[in-house]
């Protein structure tokens, strides 16, 4: 009977063991690169604000794991034989974290919002081709005419000013995320705040500590919650990448989306699998204002892309985590072909420097007469060893060169709001795989990243014909003749096409490697 009494006791404590481990909480410590600017999914312009808006949100279309394009709130939609119209039908358990249906009216108002002018979307161009979107958005139309109608709850009907091929791609763009509409109205800009905050993701904010961290916790009202695996998300500031690898290596956090590429020889010796490295739609560049008098001058520009040694960059400061760049639209995108590469691409290193010293001689400068330039970078040590090793090369030259460093969202603040500098670090990751998602960033009135203030009217009718050009052949042809004024006329100076970095512990599954390194929580799950 004792023994019996016993077996039963220990039967009971593994029950109730086994009980606690099933109810456990899944928590992900995400390291997530810096602070969002804002949670505004039509005011956003960065990646870091994507990873997390993602969570939040689910736009018409959204993310497999695999970074493919699958159905969202649309479970399935139609396109017209022109390829203009498109009608989306929505799922019928969408709902809001408060519980309120998903509608078609929903992404009407949303999308009339992001094009409103006093919105301030600087993001809003990637949805230019919905029909009036241009003209709504500079105040040349009225919401009401934007291409976008309710046809019903469940029915939603874009229209196109002309057939965009990759316009579902778009929409899986954090700024195709739709907000509440009762709840913007009510608290206007508060709605972001976690006291007000209703998302219809798999995830709804209940926390932001600004420099700390920002909590999501499970929404039971999300479609597909019984298969979401993880119940509280932590996002982890982590601009210092090397304070972030040791967090990852004491356990504090289950992944990261950068790494500190001075370490990268210690990673791949000591985390094996864990630390990943992909293949990524990006390019690394420094954008030059064209409104300084020093850079006015197009000889200017060219000697000092010229001078750079884009092969040091890549595989000494970045660890072969990057690749030597020549153009501004990466290799390997969709709808193109080859890329416009800078002409002295294929130059030895000796011949371009001896070139640019003679360009700047032309221009008046020199070792006697000193160009003075400041480079601006956000906090990375990854961004300041780049600043200081460029500063070396062009030495030489003549060029003087001062480093100014600030934090991320004070960085891409003062590049946004036109403040003075000349020349400033910056990245491009790809939306999605077309040319135009890189090229359409220095036409004349995208204030919102034309960094540079470039303005070419011939540029940008190039843009233009080329986004009324429905022969995808013909249009990567003209989008070609655009890259090439731009390598020529140097707004931005590319300088490295990317590789993602991520720091995957072996606890987690369901993250895959992607060219988009798009990874939504949605499908990770976490072992303890």
């Amino acid at each position: 009977m004792l023994k019996s009494m016993r077996v039963s006791a220990l039967a009971a404590a593994l029950m109730a063991a086994t009980s606690l481990t099933a109810f456990a909480e899944v928590v992900y410590h995400r390291g997530n690169t810096a602070d969002p600017e804002t949670l505004d999914q039509h005011k956003t312009s960065t990646v870091y604000e994507a990873h997390i808006l993602r969570d939040l949100y689910e736009g018409l279309v959204t993310y497999a794991a695999d970074g493919q394009i699958i159905p969202g709130v649309a479970e399935d939609w139609t396109i017209s034989d022109d390829g203009t119209v498109y009608t989306f039908t929505l799922r019928d358990n969408a709902k809001w974290s408060n519980g309120d249906p998903v509608v078609a009216g929903d992404f009407e108002y949303s999308l009339r919002r992001i094009m409103t002018p006093d919105t301030g979307a600087k993001y809003a161009t990637v949805l230019y081709p919905i029909m009036n979107a241009e003209k709504v958005n500079k105040g040349e139309a009225k919401p009401e005419e934007l291409g976008v109608k309710a046809v019903d709850d469940k029915t939603l009907e874009i229209t196109l000013e002309s057939p965009t091929p990759f316009f579902v791609d778009l929409l899986g763009h954090q700024t195709g995320l739709p907000v509440h509409p009762a709840t913007v109205e009510e608290h206007g800009t508060d709605f972001v705040k976690a006291e007000n905050f209703v998302s219809n993701g798999a995830y709804t904010l209940t926390e932001f500590v600004p420099n700390a961290h920002i909590k999501a916790v499970k929404n039971p009202h999300f479609h597909d919650a019984a298969n979401v695996q993880v119940e509280t998300i932590f996002y982890h500031p982590t601009e210092d990448r090397g304070a972030a690898l040791r967090r990852f290596q004491a356990g504090e956090l289950h992944t990261n989306n950068d790494a500190p590429t001075e370490q990268v020889d210690f990673m791949r010796e000591n985390l094996g699998d864990q630390f990943r490295v992909a293949p990524y739609l990006g390019t690394y560049y420094y954008a030059l204002n064209h409104e300084d008098e020093n850079l006015a001058k197009p000889e200017v520009r060219q000697a000092l892309s010229m001078a750079i040694d884009r092969e040091f960059l890549a595989d000494e400061i970045w660890g072969s985590t990057m690749v030597a760049g020549y153009s501004f639209v990466p290799p390997g995108i969709g709808n193109y072909g080859e890329p416009a590469y800078a002409d002295y691409k294929d130059m030895s290193q000796i011949d371009r420097e001896e070139k640019a010293a003679d360009l700047l001689e032309a221009a008046g400068y020199g070792p006697d007469k000193p160009l003075k330039l400041t480079i601006n970078y956000n906090t990375s040590e990854n961004h300041k060893n780049t600043a200081v090793a460029i500063a070396d090369m062009w030495s030489p030259l003549g060029v003087e060169v001062s480093l100014v460093n600030t934090d991320t969202k004070t960085h891409y603040a003062m590049l946004r709001d036109r403040q003075d500098f000349d020349v400033a670090r910056a990245g491009w990751i790809g939306d999605y795989s077309d040319p135009q998602n890189f090229l359409f960033m220095v036409e004349s009135d995208n204030t919102g990243f034309n960094y540079a203030r470039y303005e070419n009217p011939e540029y940008d009718a190039l843009m233009d014909e080329a986004a009324a050009t429905i022969d995808l052949e013909k249009r990567a042809g003209i989008l070609k003749q655009a890259e090439e004024i731009f390598m020529r006329d140097l707004p931005f100076i590319p300088l490295m096409y990317y590789g993602s970095m991520n720091l995957v512990s072996d606890k987690v599954s369901g993250f895959e490697d992607n060219l988009l390194n798009i990874h939504p929580t949605r499908w990770i799950s976490i072992s303890e």
